[in-house]
């Protein structure tokens, strides 16, 4: 931070704040607006800074409750459990890992994550759950101090790009804390968040001022003059702490391009410009050094692929060849050229886009607009290059995600500052009314904001980590106390569900969670024709239901269990990793599936002893019609079956109690009061509500009620009790009963 308050001092030109401030209405800041200004002023702590950002990001990811993506899980947490526990604990590994598509620095991480936590609750001596708890917050934790390390150095490029403390470098701050993608995404273990946290870092240091020429002096608009020979061979000899800079950045460069090699088209685009506008002698200082760094970045990452594979193996030219000549990205879905326009860009920004638009146009047309110098206007326009110009290579390619533009995110809140700052900086540093309107506005957005942020991380898809919550919990139940020990008792569940609908072992956790699920292994190998008839195990089940479970499931649907593997001691205890992997699969003692499939279930299963025992929201809509509805899982054990019906009974009581409660008091709040006076004298005690029927027929003499005492019926033996309306328990064993005898 040293280096940017030097800069700051050092920087002649104005901010835009500075510029604007000789609008007439804007000379006399109010007292609140004179506080901020102060604020912004004062140069703030970079690790005050960053523990803050910290602190939010882990109420961040400790908060989020939805399911995103599948390679959150399965292209990173489930390899690394694999690392770290072994094959005996049966984590789902997808083909890309079996083909060596991927590399193993990210995965490894998260061992390195796993082992410490495991071995931090056996000190402690922690309980399995607690244990459980902490192994599937553990990588959520991680990944939140990545993402608080790309937030921060968002802000620093933006004190790059514009001044150090102005109020565009706070604003791109701002806008990176309140987007509804970052509280969305950048706290997921997906390769893709880390990706953009290396990016932006290595942004921070690249040596911008190499893009304005040999001879031109940082800061100045002019190009320094000629001095001679040795003069122009000494100036082009970077100095040290330049040369540390770039080595930083490339280092982190090539990391990014490691994990996500599409992130090499942002550096070739960077590269690209400092090589054209350079001479041969700082030409050949840039490839020297990013040789040196890719070679010692793929040293690394090569000796981490033998240690994670076993043997010598190269994962970038494995993933250009299945994904390029055997085409098989196209085997998860194709999308429209405009993709990104029409769909990824709206997404990343949500409300910000429109100012983004605007800023995209002012970095490209008019970057010296509000005082900005010549490295400053040159790096604006590189950066809002980058941003068309990585979508555009992108749209090339038929698979297309919104996640695979997501390292540009920074750059666009960047760029989009200074406008923002245009048009709300007056009215949150004045106290003028005639900015009201904007402060409405900006209100209105950071509402919309919120609640975009708390629907997609609390309500949409919520149901796929719900339903392994309760699964941990039957296992709590029925299953061994020792978490590690998979040859123990447990509890079995499959997954009738598309392909990776649910998180696996980084969530079950417990070896003694036997499951399996519906696989959609692509078609590797295959020729053309071959590709064309393919349908993965998914695709089988909803394309028929009836043959895929009669030909794939043990006893087809003529012979079921008829009681859970807990319950039942003859049963042989399989191994996780058999259980998973053997076919015709195990009738489980769980069954998941999404709410649509019930009625074909319902049918199909009629004569077996599942029943519901557990149904948890999931959405309101989904893209995929397979996907729709809640999630639901069945059971065989008729102890689980019971006590979910009498919650559902408990539930319907309540209901409808609070029903008539709300008639009662209705009906009470409206009734008229007698008029004589005489009357509510004698009455004493107000009575309660009742239904007519259960009023009894009362003696009175003059209006005036008799105590019981005085009643002829009450001196009589065989008094008749007053009918009552039967209750909601007894109507329904009344119907149970019938439906049994019929």
């Amino acid at each position: 931070m040293s280096e940017v308050r030097r800069r700051w001092r050092a920087s002649s030109t104005p901010s835009l704040s500075s510029v604007e401030s000789s609008d007439p209405d804007l000379r006399l800041p109010s007292p609140a607006a004179s506080r901020f200004s102060a604020l912004l002023s004062t140069p703030p702590s970079v690790l005050r800074v960053f523990l803050a950002l910290v602190s939010f990001r882990l109420l961040n990811a400790l908060t989020v409750r939805t399911f995103f993506q599948p390679d959150e899980f399965f292209q990173s947490l489930e390899p690394a459990w694999q690392v770290a526990f072994g094959d005996n604990h049966a984590p789902w590994i997808t083909w890309e890992w079996r083909h060596q598509l991927r590399s193993s620095l990210h995965p490894l991480l998260f061992t390195a994550v796993y082992s410490t936590v495991d071995l931090f609750a056996r000190l402690l001596r922690l309980s399995p759950a607690w244990q459980a708890e902490l192994l599937i917050a553990g990588p959520k934790i991680v990944q939140a101090i990545i993402a608080a390390v790309g937030d921060l150095y968002t802000w620093r490029l933006a004190c790059y790009v514009y001044n150090p403390l102005s109020q565009e470098a706070w604003a791109a701050l701002a806008l990176t804390v309140v987007s509804p993608w970052q509280w969305f995404c950048s706290t997921r273990t997906l390769s893709n968040c880390i990706e953009t946290s290396l990016a932006v870092t290595a942004l921070c240091q690249w040596p911008w001022e190499w893009s304005l020429g040999p001879l031109t002096t940082p800061g100045l608009d002019e190009p320094t003059p000629r001095l001679g020979a040795k003069a122009q061979t000494n100036e082009v000899q970077p100095d040290g702490g330049t040369l540390t800079r770039l080595r930083r950045c490339l280092l982190l460069a090539a990391v990014a391009c490691i994990l996500r090699p599409t992130n090499i088209l942002i550096w070739m685009a960077l590269a690209g410009v400092m090589l054209y506008r350079n001479n041969w002698p700082r030409r050949i200082i840039l490839v020297r050094e990013a040789l040196l760094c890719g070679l010692v970045v793929l040293a690394v990452s090569t000796t981490a692929d033998r240690f994670f594979y076993g043997f010598w193996t190269f994962p970038p030219f494995r993933f250009l060849y299945f994904n390029l000549a055997q085409s098989l990205a196209v085997f998860y879905g194709r999308n429209d050229w405009h993709y990104y326009v029409s769909q990824g860009l709206p997404l990343l920004l949500t409300t910000a886009l429109p100012f983004t638009i605007m800023g995209l146009h002012r970095s490209l047309v008019q970057p010296t607009a509000g005082g900005f110098n010549k490295l400053q206007a040159s790096m604006q326009v590189q950066l809002a290059s980058v941003c068309l110009i990585m979508p555009i290579a992108l749209s090339l390619i038929s698979h297309k995600e919104v996640r695979f533009i997501y390292p540009l995110l920074p750059s666009l809140h960047v760029l989009t500052a200074p406008i923002l700052v245009k048009f709300f900086g007056p009215a949150v540093n004045r106290g003028s009314t005639r900015y009201i309107p904007r402060r409405l506005v900006l209100l209105f957005l950071l509402l919309v904001n919120a609640v975009i942020a708390f629907y997609t991380t609390f309500v949409h898809a919520s149901g796929p980590l719900a339903v392994l919550s309760y699964l941990r919990d039957q296992r709590q139940i029925h299953g061994f106390s020792n978490m590690t020990d998979s040859t123990q008792p447990g509890i079995t569940a499959g997954f009738l569900m598309p392909c990776h609908s649910t998180p696996w072992r980084s969530h079950l956790v417990y070896p003694t969670i036997n499951a399996w699920a519906l696989s959609c292994e692509p078609p590797v190998g295959l020729n053309a024709s071959e590709k064309a008839e393919y349908l993965d195990e998914a695709d089988q089940f909803y394309a028929d239901p009836d043959k895929f479970l009669r030909a794939n499931m043990v006893g087809g649907l003529r012979r079921f269990p008829r009681r859970p593997t807990y319950n039942d001691y003859r049963r042989p205890r399989q191994l996780p990793v058999q259980y998973q992997s053997t076919t015709p699969h195990e009738w489980p003692d769980y069954l998941v599936f999404f709410a649509q499939l019930e009625p074909t279930l319902r049918s199909l299963l009629r004569f077996s002893t599942y029943k519901e025992c557990y149904r948890t929201w999931n959405t309101a809509w989904h893209d995929d019609w397979r996907r729709q509805g809640d999630i639901v899982v069945w059971c065989m054990d008729p102890q689980e079956q019971g006590s979910g019906l009498q919650r559902q009974r408990e539930s319907r009581d309540h209901r409808f109690d609070h029903i008539m409660q709300s008639i009662k008091d209705s009906v009470t709040g409206t009734r008229k009061q007698p008029s004589r006076l005489w009357t509510s004298i004698f009455a004493g005690q107000s009575r309660s509500w009742s239904w007519p029927w259960q009023h009894r027929r009362h003696t009175t003499i003059f209006g005036i009620e008799l105590p019981a005492w005085m009643t002829p019926s009450s001196k009589s033996s065989r008094r008749l009790s007053p009918w009552k309306l039967p209750s909601w328990e007894e109507w329904n064993r009344r119907l149970n009963d019938r439906a049994n005898w019929a």
